[in-house]
């Protein structure tokens, strides 16, 4: 195979992981921008903003992606002056690089194989980004871009940089192969800067063939480059290989601007189109207080540096792989059991001893792995700002976003599945809920509105709100319009819970007209199927004239649990251990019916409405004389769970439910016990609103009987 070939095979097996890298670092971009709007004189914002730009320009290099690395360039210089104060960010400025940021994206998408009428849009918005960059970092942007091999960039009366020459001597350590670098990349990176008048190969570092080993290193160079870019520029070109090298840089003569002129780095002149697409800037000269460009060079070497000891800390591992794991982890955790509930059958000592040390075990490697999967919330959260801001500023609206409890972790296949209703619930709050400034200053309020997403772990699920302080839901259109549609029986008034949980259902819309965001009653009913997919609950509460709460719970993994395993007869039931507040063991249990007609037992003077689990699954099985009620923990509240036994705790491996079952109410999946049986588990907030429902076997109870004297009954009426 040629050497040619090699480079081929080593490009495509490594594209993937720069364009994995690439679209971290694309997020990471918008991400800063954001803060930076609200913190502008964040020194460290801008540092972690430049090394993102200055990583994805690196990393383009390597792969000799030239379009990236120019037009990136573009905008690290801009980001270089913002950093040595040199520009200030003003919000016109924070579009344009927000902006720049999207075509940084559609340049990483060029290289996944995009369509060429993409390519050709992409090139023409990236001409007149590039002509607002120019403009927009002036006169103190000497050090122009590169330009692309077959792309011209336009200039707009910026200087053209003088050049300087450059005496580099670099010699590469053996373990360079090894840890994924191409010296020639390098050289070739470089090329792009300016010219390589002079070269030579340190060939005595390179022993004999017989001793020669493949896939060690032994490259040294000495070289000349003309160049109008900085110092810091070519040490910039090493700084992934910064460990793996011995380099020395020694400037025969340094670059200076000269006087501006109206092209580009290839000759072209300005493009009406792009001059057009261009529009004025603010962008104010602040005085200096950053350190001499010595001392920068010094500061960004330590930074780079931390940086790059930090990202050591860190593996790329493929999803696949990491489900693979955990699917065996599943089955290992099944076998335990098994293995478990034979030694105890057994009655043999050393053999129970020994599987309890291997259940120990178990659970610790199962507790490991599963921390593999958790991810925080923070990210996704995060993304919304971007979308808060575009959107606000598309209706005319002033809106702030605040993000609270990103910390909270949760599986990452929740976390990739719940971003899209995340969205949808945003977006409808930004456009229905949330008023203009004049219409929040008529009805007495602050002229900004407020939008909060916070996530909390809560009874062993994760709670995400989304609530904002607009109109509210306005409960006599909703119901309205459900009249008008079939929803409800013209003239019955439900209660509030239900009239809100209507905006839920498919085709619902109270919207006068259609607009990009809103109005074709699809979407609400799509977030509801999707978190209840995920074992998940959504629901509303709204104030009129005060804002909307929306509430999301959803499971922190979908693969293993810790569970509480109970027994109805001969079926076993299995409860999610963090929903388990307490356990009322062995007494006789009999409930009250209260006023709304709901079984009910009292728990130290409370009121604690309960299921029967005999009851609602119509369980053909003698109850017991003296039963257990399970307390469980839902949304802030507690409701109990009529069971005949108690087994224990049972670490749980989630199953789906088949498509027959799926309508089971109270359920959410199933697990293979340790002895071959089935388990269903239950899903604690459907099974806690069970409780609160009236039994159908009982509904005429209360009219019959004083509402204030409850009727006692057991626990054994068809609950429906």
């Amino acid at each position: 195979m040629s050497s040619r070939d090699n480079d081929t095979s080593y490009i495509a097996e490594s594209l993937p992981a720069f364009i994995s890298e690439a679209e971290e670092h694309i997020e990471m971009l918008e991400q800063l921008l954001l803060q930076l709007e609200g913190d502008p004189d964040n020194r460290e914002l801008l540092d972690a903003l430049f090394r993102s730009a200055h990583t994805i320009k690196g990393s383009a290099g390597i792969f000799g992606l030239d379009r990236i690395v120019a037009f990136t360039h573009h905008i690290e210089t801009l980001l270089d002056l913002m950093r040595a104060g040199k520009r200030a960010l003003t919000p016109e400025l924070s579009t344009l690089l927000l902006r720049c940021n999207d075509q940084i994206r559609a340049l990483v998408r060029t290289v996944q194989g995009a369509s060429d009428e993409a390519a050709e849009a992409d090139a023409a918005a990236r001409e007149a980004l590039v002509a607002q960059l120019r403009i927009a970092y002036g006169d103190a942007g000497a050090d122009a871009a590169p330009t692309a091999a077959g792309e011209t960039t336009a200039t707009v009366a910026t200087p053209v940089a003088a050049t300087g020459s450059f005496e580099v001597k670099v010699e590469f350590a053996t373990d360079t192969f090894r840890n994924g670098m191409d010296p020639l990349a390098i050289l070739n990176y470089i090329r792009g800067l300016g010219t390589i008048t002079s070269i030579e190969c340190n060939a005595a570092a390179v022993p004999q063939l017989d001793d020669l080993e493949p896939e060690s290193c032994h490259l040294g160079f000495r070289f000349t480059v003309e160049t109008a870019a900085p110092l810091a520029e070519l040490e910039g070109a090493f700084s992934f290989v910064r460990e793996d090298c011995t380099l020395q840089i020694d400037a025969r003569s340094a670059p200076a601007a000269t006087a501006p002129a109206a092209v580009g780095s290839q000759g072209a002149a300005l493009t009406p189109a792009a001059v057009e697409a261009a529009p004025a800037l603010a962008a104010p000269t602040t005085p200096s207080a950053t350190p001499p460009a010595e001392g920068r060079r010094a500061n960004a070497g330590r930074e780079t540096a931390r940086s790059g000891a930090e990202d050591n800390r860190f593996i790329r591992v493929q999803a696949d792989r990491l489900d693979h794991v955990i699917n065996l982890l599943g089955e290992l955790v099944v076998a335990s059991a098994g293995a478990s509930l034979l030694a105890n059958q057994t009655r043999h000592g050393s053999l129970i001893e020994a599987n309890q040390l291997i259940t120990s075990l178990v659970e610790e490697i199962r507790n490991g792995t599963l921390q593999l999967r958790m991810v925080p919330i923070g990210d996704t959260l995060s993304r919304f700002r971007r979308v808060v801001r575009d959107t606000a500023g598309q209706l005319g609206k002033d809106i702030a976003l605040e993000i609270v409890g990103g910390e909270a972790e949760l599986d990452k296949s929740v976390v990739e599945r719940i971003a899209d209703p995340l969205m949808h619930l945003v977006r409808n709050a930004l456009d229905h809920g949330l008023e203009t400034p004049e219409q929040r200053q008529a009805a007495g309020k602050a002229p900004q509105g407020r939008l909060t997403l916070a996530a909390r772990h809560e009874s062993g699920s994760i709670l995400i709100l989304i609530e904002d302080d607009g109109r509210g839901i306005d409960r006599e259109k909703v119901l309205a319009r459900a009249w008008e549609r079939g929803l409800v029986e013209r003239g019955v008034t439900p209660p509030d819970a239900e009239i809100l949980g209507l905006i839920f259902e498919p085709g619902f819309s109270t919207a006068e007209k259609v607009t990009n965001l809103s109005g074709r009653g699809v979407g609400m009913d799509v977030v509801r199927r999707n978190i209840e997919a995920l074992r998940g609950s959504v629901t509303v509460n709204s104030t009129p004239g005060q804002g909307t709460r929306m509430e999301i719970r959803l499971p922190l993994t979908l693969a293993i649990i810790d569970g509480f395993l109970v027994s109805v007869g001969a079926s076993k039931f299995i409860i999610p251990l963090d929903a388990v507040v307490e356990v009322i063991e062995g007494q006789p249990v009999t409930a009250s019916i209260d006023a709304a007609g709901r079984h009910i037992v009292e728990l130290r003077g409370q009121v604690l409405p309960v299921v029967s689990l005999r009851a609602l699954y119509a369980l053909e099985s003698e109850p017991p004389l003296r039963g257990s009620v399970v307390v469980l923990q839902s949304g802030g509240r507690r409701y109990g769970v009529l069971v005949d036994g108690l087994l224990g705790q049972h670490q749980t491996v989630i199953k789906p439910l088949g498509q027959m079952f799926r309508s089971l109410r109270g359920m959410a999946g199933s697990s293979i016990l340790g002895n071959g049986e089935v388990a269903l588990i239950f899903d604690v907030p459907s099974l806690c609103q069970l409780a609160e429902q009236l039994p159908a076997g009982v509904r005429s109870a209360p009219r019959h009987s004083n509402a204030n004297t409850p009727t006692t009954t057991q626990l054994t009426a068809t609950q429906g």
